[in-house]
């Protein structure tokens, strides 16, 4: 029932050893620290979306947001795996426990 056609083989001829599949440069991880928390997102919350400030790299000094899962507190760092992309803002007025104003 598998079948057992055969299947096209991927050219590996421009893929060097510092290009990984997920990301959209090569820039290294960057540190961020997070200025405030937006609020608590997902099925049951788990998310919290953040706004952080970028401390290295090409976009140093850049405030974005990001969702962040697991805890998180006004003040904390993050390692982001890519500074390109912000997170959409999330719907809905329910601010995160323990956010200031």
């Amino acid at each position: 029932m598998g079948g057992n056609k055969p299947r096209p083989v991927k050219d590996q001829a421009n893929v060097g050893p510092s290009a990984s599949p997920g990301r959209l440069s090569n820039e290294p991880p960057a540190m961020a620290v997070v200025e405030k928390l937006v609020l608590r997102t997902g099925a049951r919350g788990e998310i919290t979306q953040v706004e952080c400030k970028i401390l290295e790299g090409k976009n140093t000094g850049k405030e974005m947001r990001r969702n962040v899962k697991g805890p998180v507190r006004i003040g904390d760092f993050i390692i982001l795996r890519e500074t390109e992309i912000e997170a959409r803002r999330a719907r809905g007025t329910t601010p995160t426990k323990g956010a200031r104003a």
